[in-house]
């Protein structure tokens, strides 16, 4: 899959958040926010365990990038092509933000160009990406044409538990809700973080995908993605039998 990378974002009005929590930016004539989770949903979990604070790239767009994972990117819009074209002179990382409407996640990736696969002759780029680590925005910065942010890095809170049946039961039913909806899931078992690993794979909303990026225990990753599979499966089968029989003129019970 390939992720054109382009953004043309329009000012809108402000999602509705909690004055408490939010924090707003002004660059020109684009605001942009820190957004967090609305009071009752689940909570941003806020980094502890803190290594260094940088100044970093930031990629704002509607993608979650997990550790680990790969992103194949696009990149045509001229801002983007100064701030890869740094990136690669300068051997330095960027950070992939899930982008909502004028708002960033308040946590994100960092990713690392892998590979230029393809340069097209006005510039743009086509690269391969993979995810590294995770950083929590502290200030957003608008001094370059594209977006920088003050960041400050994070691990979990204790070291991922060795491979056991928790994590045997989240492949079994990764492998299995893949099955149903008639593709084959990779794993590769030997990977750390077995949770990003599966997270990455899955077709579901951003909401969901962003608080497993931002939780800090492996352990509540895969609690969470097993009650995610064990709900998620049933209702799968259920919708794939009703198209069956809706297709076959059968009735629906």
């Amino acid at each position: 899959m390939k992720v054109v990378v382009g953004l043309r974002l329009q000012v809108k009005k402000v999602p509705s958040i909690p004055k408490k929590v939010r924090r707003q930016f002004t660059s020109r004539s684009l605001r942009w926010e820190i957004y967090r989770h609305p009071t009752g949903a689940s909570q941003p979990k806020v980094p502890c365990r803190i290594v260094a604070v940088s100044l970093l790239p930031i990629f704002p767009l509607e993608v979650v990038l997990f550790p680990g994972a790969p992103l194949p990117l696009h990149v045509f819009e001229p801002r983007y092509k100064e701030m890869i074209a740094e990136c690669l002179e300068q051997k330095k990382h960027f950070g992939m933000v899930r982008a909502k409407e004028n708002a960033v996640a308040e946590v994100g990736c960092s990713a690392v160009i892998m590979n230029v696969m393809k340069r097209y002759e006005d510039g743009r780029m086509d690269i391969s990406s993979e995810g590294r680590k995770r950083f929590a925005i502290v200030e957003l910065n608008h001094d370059r044409s594209f977006l920088q942010a003050e960041v400050t890095w994070f691990d979990d809170d204790e070291p991922a538990p060795l491979p056991g049946k928790q994590s045997e039961t989240a492949i079994e039913l990764h492998e299995q809700l893949f099955a149903v909806l008639g593709q084959d899931a990779e794993i590769d078992k030997n990977k750390n973080y077995l949770s990003f690993q599966l997270a990455s794979q899955l077709p579901v909303d951003l909401d969901f995908k962003q608080a497993i990026l931002e939780m800090k225990s492996e352990s509540e990753r895969i609690d969470t993605l097993i009650e995610y599979y064990r709900a998620t499966i049933p209702k799968v089968e259920k919708t794939l039998r009703a198209r069956e029989r809706a297709s076959g003129n059968g009735h629906v019970h």
